[in-house]
């Protein structure tokens, strides 16, 4: 025979021989050694018992709890009939009872009587009373509900969400659910019924022991009525106990229900599961121990326990919160990935994109001090004051790919620049007049590659005093992003932005924008007159002057280019301001007289526009004179403004924008009549 059928017949026997034992007791005596033996293993059946009710997570778990209560309790009868036999007899049932008698009393006759009737009145009034009422609340409810669940359970399998094997299962679930709460609802009546049946054994152990001692063996009636009712009390305590354990392990299973719960984990989370409470908890008792006659050590001492309890469980929640929302983003992102129809949301390009090494995730980490993403948002403000346009959402991202201490810009998912930090220094740069260097590290910054050194933060000062000019990490970053998006804003501007732009417009100038959109002009032909300007740094904020010269020049011209020259000449007050000093004489460079007749001879209309069709050598001829008179002017450190006639500037434009992007050109029709200008060259060939 193998262990587990041993251990199955052992078990099968065990059963049968505790079932038979009850019978066996209510017919033959049993002596007291046996009685001590008994009472210790129907003690120990109910605090087993008591803790399965308690910790199982569903209570069809212990769906032969009815059965097993009707067990218990006959077997806790028998114990009772045959302790009456002893205590009756020979006055001597034994050694357990003998101590709850005198141990749980106190050796007091009166204490006993009191403790024991404490019990019974708890279990009577409270426990069995309430375990009663719930399970015929829960045996109706759970039957009224059967047909409503059965219906669900075809519904699911009528629609193909279960099988029929799951169907079978969930039924008979909600069979056993309605047989198991009808039978509690009868099993509790035992619990009250064993109750009943104890107080009765008592009361009548009591009159019969005293009985006993007067007339059978001469006892005095006060020596007999201590004697036998300590032994009554003793007894009815060692059948209470257990019997009060049954009860409240019947309370615990009807009130945990058909839910799937661990009692004990449960309630801790239920009653301490909530920081807020516990701390108002644990100041009020502190409160009460320091500004009441209470014990101040103990009550001190447990609110600051409640105070602890709320700060680890704090801590916890915060945790778990994290765990729980990055587990969910994970889940939605890899859902996401998994539904076919998402794909396209994969097929979405971000307009402009700054990637970065992990190096780099403190700078943009409010909660490690770092402000780029405000900066970023001044970088969008700046822009709209500046431009006047709304830069689009700027997407910040983390790269392990790239180095820990590198960056990159995208616009339109293609990387435009690129660039390098060190986390704890910063860049210094000379502007030209720093006599003494300072050591370092070379570098060259970003934005617009000038030479630089990184220093430490005990080095900033000194290099400061010294006339370097000293920029911090998130600086230098902002400032490449911010000529990054000055350099492509004009690709930029979509269609949508154009409309929103006439849409706000239009609040305050309905008449202009009804003449201009769509009669003259369309959204995509105003798109394009806008990105001209902005290609060339020209701030479309005044947008009533652009929308009046557009619907002044519309009706006799659609090409874009030239409509932008007559703009370019309303504007010619902001192009004045950017670029001229007013009261100073600014240095600029002409264009040839020749050059211009010779350009202008070379452009050639086509219906998608014009374009130049001029001699490759005479192009780079003129661009090699632009490049050396251009560089007077920066070797003063003027910025490069070549002066053409109105016809020609945005030809010139367009053949030295691909060679020389920091070229200016402007005609002198956008130039304020009280600026004063200097010829110091003339770009010729």
């Amino acid at each position: 025979m193998n262990r587990k059928k041993f251990t199955e017949l052992v078990f099968d026997y065990g059963v049968a021989l505790y079932v038979v034992s009850a019978l066996i007791m209510l017919i033959i005596p049993i002596p007291a050694w046996l009685m001590d033996l008994l009472l210790a293993v129907d003690l120990s059946m109910a605090f087993a018992i008591l803790f399965n009710a308690m910790y199982v997570k569903e209570a069809l778990d212990m769906s032969f709890y009815p059965t097993m209560l009707l067990c218990t309790t006959v077997f806790r009868i028998a114990l009772n009939v045959s302790s009456t036999r002893l205590i009756l007899t020979t006055g001597d049932p034994g050694k357990v009872i003998e101590v709850f008698g005198e141990f749980v009393g106190a050796g007091d006759l009166i204490i006993g009587i009191i403790v024991y009737f404490i019990l019974i009145i708890v279990q009577f009034v409270v426990i069995n009373k309430g375990s009663e009422r719930v399970s015929e609340v829960t045996a109706r409810f759970t039957l009224d509900a059967m047909p409503g669940k059965q219906m669900a359970i075809d519904a699911d399998l009528n629609t193909g969400v279960i099988d029929d094997k799951e169907a079978k299962r969930r039924r008979d679930h909600i069979q056993q659910e309605a047989t198991f709460f009808g039978n509690m609802d009868g099993a509790s009546k035992y619990v009250k019924g064993d109750a009943t049946a104890g107080l009765i054994i008592t009361a009548v152990n009591i009159v019969g022991g005293i009985l006993m001692g007067v007339l059978r063996q001469g006892l005095p009636m006060n020596e007999a009525v201590d004697k036998y009712t300590i032994l009554t009390i003793g007894d009815g305590l060692v059948s209470s106990i257990p019997s009060l354990c049954t009860s409240l392990a019947t309370g615990v299973l009807v009130t945990k229900g058909a839910g799937e719960s661990d009692f004990g984990h449960t309630l801790i989370k239920q009653v301490f599961g909530l920081p807020k409470v516990m701390y108002l908890v644990g100041a009020v008792v502190a409160f009460l121990g320091l500004f009441s006659p209470l014990p101040p050590v103990i009550y001190v001492a447990i609110g600051a326990v409640y105070i602890f309890g709320a700060r680890m469980m704090q801590q916890r929640v915060e945790e778990a919160s994290t765990e729980e929302a990055t587990a969910q983003e994970e889940e939605t992102e890899a859902e996401e990935i998994r539904q076919p129809e998402n794909v396209n949301s994969l097929l979405q390009v971000d307009p402009i994109e700054l990637e970065f090494g992990y190096g780099i995730i403190p700078l943009a980490d409010v909660n490690q001090g770092g402000d780029l993403l405000d900066r970023v948002v001044m970088i969008r403000r700046q822009i709209a004051l500046e431009l006047g346009t709304v830069v689009p959402i700027i997407r910040l991202r983390d790269n392990i790919q790239l180095n820990p201490n590198q960056y990159i810009i995208k616009i339109k998912g293609i990387q435009i620049s690129e660039g390098e930090i060190l986390f704890d220094h910063y860049m210094a740069m000379n502007p030209g007049h720093v006599e003494e260097e300072i050591t370092g590290i070379p570098t060259f910054e970003p934005s617009f590659h000038l030479p630089a050194i990184w220093i430490t933060e005990s080095q900033r000062e000194r290099a400061e005093s010294m006339g370097y000019t000293v920029v911090d990490p998130p600086s230098i970053i902002a400032t490449h992003l911010t000529e990054v998006i000055r350099e492509h804003i004009a690709e930029l501007l979509t269609r949508q932005d154009v409309q929103n732009l006439v849409n706000n417009l239009k609040e305050n100038n309905s008449a202009l924008v009804d003449e201009l959109v769509p009669k003259l002009m369309s959204l995509g032909e105003i798109e394009k007159v806008l990105q001209n300007l902005l290609s060339e740094g020209i701030s479309i904020r005044d947008l009533v002057t652009i929308f009046e010269t557009l619907a002044d020049y519309a009706p006799s011209t659609h090409d874009t280019d030239i409509l932008t020259e007559y703009v370019r000449q309303s504007l010619k007050r902001a192009i004045s301001n950017k670029y001229f000093i007013s009261g100073e004489t600014t240095s600029v460079v002409t264009l040839d007289p020749k050059v211009e007749q010779e350009i202008m001879g070379s452009v050639k209309q086509t219906e998608t526009g014009a374009y130049l069709t001029l001699d490759p050598e005479r192009t780079r001829a003129i661009l090699k004179s632009v490049v050396t008179q251009a560089k007077k002017l920066e070797d003063n450190g003027r910025s490069p403004i070549v002066m053409t006639s109105p016809i020609v500037r945005m030809y010139f434009k367009k053949m030295t924008e691909d060679a020389y992007k920091d070229l200016i050109v402007i005609s002198y029709n956008e130039v304020e009549s009280d600026v004063e200008l200097q010829s110091v060259g003339m770009v010729t060939a």
